[in-house]
């Protein structure tokens, strides 16, 4: 089972999704507070096991309504994703992969430890 790791910035606070091999598979905002961090937790838990996947990468894709998993390239051509809530909010984004299929297990496993605990760490 995944984890949710709520740690301070030099900013605020965030959180990162980590699977159950210690793998980083999403990573929030910067929030102000801790509440508003485990709130975001909460939206993630919520909208991530009935979102579905927008592949932006294919061509002539099919819109999704949220929530929905965004799949695009970024800059250096790696494949992300962003989970979108139903309000359109981003609440949680990925690393890059090298490979479609990367992204599409990192989905995989953000809808299977959507329901992780929640760690604090402590400094």
């Amino acid at each position: 089972m995944g984890k949710y790791l709520i740690k301070q910035t030099k900013t605020g606070i965030k959180f990162d999704l980590k699977a159950g091999n210690g793998e980083v598979v999403a990573t929030s905002e910067v929030y102000t507070t801790e509440k508003a961090c485990r709130a975001g937790i909460e939206s993630v838990r919520k909208n991530a096991p009935a979102a579905a996947v927008e592949n932006q990468t294919a061509e002539g894709f099919a819109k999704e309504k949220h929530p929905k998993f965004e799949v695009y390239t970024d800059k250096a051509g790696e494949f992300r994703f962003r989970l979108k809530a139903t309000n359109g909010q981003i609440i949680a984004v990925s690393e890059g992969y090298k490979a479609l299929s990367g992204c599409l297990n990192g989905i995989e496993s953000v809808k299977k430890n959507a329901d992780s605990e929640i760690v604090k760490q402590e400094d």
